[in-house]
């Protein structure tokens, strides 16, 4: 409920516009920490007693807010994080579903569970809020998973420290005065920008947490897990920490299926949003009937797209969100030229802002490291298979199982898939 100012600042640029300043946000230090811990630990002592449909109402009332300033915060998502408006569209229009589907699901879980009881005795089976929760959230679904992950918490009864990304602080500063619109007393909700290493370790490992909710990278994420596990002076329980870390989303293209459908959702899947997304497809494993087909109608596809500032509607893609990002695709792109074949793409351009050429590498071994790490940006890989067996096999041979699809006719197919391919 109070608003501090610091004089170090995490400052938000435009990443498809690096000379564009889209905020400045006070930066949080330990102190400050500290001081929103303990207040977040003292407000819960009465907001854990609030009636969970006074807590449902105020969802429900943000959500209502939201929605009549949908546009505002769509283009928000465009400027800050380098979102073309349909998918900055989609990820305001999550955040409402969020909101309203959690206030919904809290009228729903209420009054507990129906449990038997014998004669002479009463059983009863309910929900208790934890306590405080620390919600980090990335940068790829500024708003959708921001919002999602804080409101999950406050709904049950729960208090919230809020660490969002540092390069999208501004649209969750805006979602903060939401809620504080929407009615949310003082205390509940805490937003503390801040540096990972300094703020984001202090609070994961604070006696008072009571469970970390993080979205974003698989080595952040094990980490956080690993801090989480110790129970440190002062502690009175074990944290629980719900990660959602990387992926490498494969779709597996099967000789029976449609090529066009196939060929166009690779590319959807591949390059939406630059492929900042755990749920971008990264491999594409074709087998080896239709191979030539499928790759041959992606790189037409490929190269049909535009790529430049999400403000100009007729650009499908923007740019990745930073220059560390950017480095890091163009490196992943050094090493794709020496494991496969260039098919489309390849080159960026960081002068303006942070842009990379859709691109596709062909031929590549399942050993690969095309085919295994997480490159977070739009470069998708492709690979044989003899045989659909063998394509689940190449595609659950890597560290991560978050998500992937199949496109296929074949019933048989679906049903082994269902069984054997370890995503989700």
């Amino acid at each position: 409920g109070e608003r501090i100012t610091t004089d170090d600042k995490i400052v938000s640029i435009n990443p498809a516009n690096k000379e564009e300043l889209i905020g400045r946000v006070s930066k949080a230090n330990k102190d400050l920490a500290e001081k929103a811990m303990n207040t977040a630990y003292e407000t819960f002592q009465t907001w854990r007693k609030f009636k969970p449909e006074s807590r449902a109402d105020i969802l429900f009332r943000a959500a209502a807010i939201i929605r009549r300033r949908k546009h505002e915060f769509s283009a928000l998502l465009t400027k800050e994080a380098g979102k073309p408006w349909n998918e900055a569209d989609a990820d305001t229009a999550e955040a409402i579903d969020f909101l309203e589907f959690y206030a919904r699901q809290m009228l729903q879980i209420k009054d507990g569970v129906k449990v038997e009881s014998r004669p002479g005795e009463y059983n009863r089976y309910g929900y208790i809020p934890l306590g405080v929760g620390i919600v980090i959230s990335p940068w790829n679904f500024p708003f959708a998973i921001m919002a999602g992950t804080t409101v999950a918490a406050i709904v049950t009864g729960n208090t919230v420290l809020l660490k969002p990304a540092s390069t999208t602080p501004v649209v969750a500063a805006k979602f903060v005065e939401v809620m504080e619109e929407a009615g949310l007393p003082k205390g509940v909700l805490n937003y503390v920008p801040g540096s990972g290493a300094e703020v984001g370790d202090y609070l994961v490992d604070h006696p008072k947490t009571r469970f970390i909710s993080f979205t974003g990278s698989r080595d952040v994420g094990v980490r956080i897990y690993e801090r989480a596990s110790k129970v440190n002076e002062g502690q009175i329980w074990l944290k629980r920490v719900i990660a959602e870390m990387g992926g490498k989303d494969t779709i597996v293209v099967d000789s029976d299926s449609d090529l066009e459908l196939a060929a166009k959702s690779i590319v959807a899947s591949s390059f939406g949003f630059s492929g900042q997304k755990c749920s971008a497809c990264s491999r594409a494993i074709v087998l080896e009937d239709v191979y030539d087909t499928v790759l041959d109608r992606v790189v037409e596809l490929t190269k049909e797209l535009t790529v430049g500032n999400p403000v100009d509607r007729s650009n499908f893609m923007g740019p990745v969100i930073d220059q560390a990002a950017f480095d890091k695709i163009m490196s992943y792109v050094e090493i794709g030229k020496e494991e496969g074949r260039l098919m489309a793409g390849g080159e960026g351009d960081n002068s303006t802002g942070f842009f990379v050429q859709p691109t596709i590498f062909a031929d590549l071994k399942r050993e690969d490291r095309l085919m295994k790490e997480e490159i977070f940006g739009p470069v998708v890989a492709f690979a044989k298979a003899k045989d659909f067996t063998e394509a689940i096999e190449i595609a659950n041979d890597t560290d991560y199982g978050l998500t992937g699809a199949v496109i296929t006719n074949n019933r048989a197919h679906i049903d082994q898939a269902k069984e054997d391919f370890h995503v989700g």
